[in-house]
């Protein structure tokens, strides 16, 4: 991810992490994620299972597209900068395995960063590594008005 910060000053960082969640809006609050580390080419969150299950008590697959989604979409704004919005265009997932209880993470790393989109792989998994999807997500970069 080639972000206008520098990731590399541990400060700016714990910075971009502190906003982020500030940041995070409504769907996010709700499902409880928090980002949880950045870096350049990576970004991660965590998501609690509890409060995000479908009626048969596995984590529901919609939450772990949600997941997928602000974490490729953050990446995509912070690729972009200030000069434009990302939005999703596309997004896919494979559930492979589900989850009934604890946290999940999304680990989420660029597939190709452009003027004009953003691409990104998230993988979920659970607390002990397990792959429970693979998501990929396509931002389309809008830029904004001078």
């Amino acid at each position: 991810m080639t972000y206008a910060l520098d990731l590399d000053d541990p400060a700016v960082r714990d910075e971009a992490l502190r906003r982020i969640n500030e940041t995070a809006g409504e769907l996010n609050k709700a499902l409880g994620v928090t980002f949880v580390d950045i870096a350049p080419g990576r970004l991660v969150a965590t998501m609690p299972v509890e409060g995000n299950r479908q009626p048969f008590g596995l984590l529901h697959g919609g939450a772990s597209c949600a997941l997928a989604e602000s974490l490729g979409s953050v990446a995509a704004g912070l690729h972009a900068g200030p000069h434009a919005v990302p939005v999703g265009v596309d997004i896919n997932a494979t559930h492979h395995r589900s989850a009934r209880d604890g946290v999940v993470t999304g680990v989420c790393t660029p597939v190709h960063e452009g003027r004009s989109t953003a691409t990104y792989e998230v993988v979920i998994s659970d607390a002990e590594g397990r792959r429970l999807c693979t998501s990929r997500i396509t931002c389309q970069l809008l830029r904004r008005p001078n």
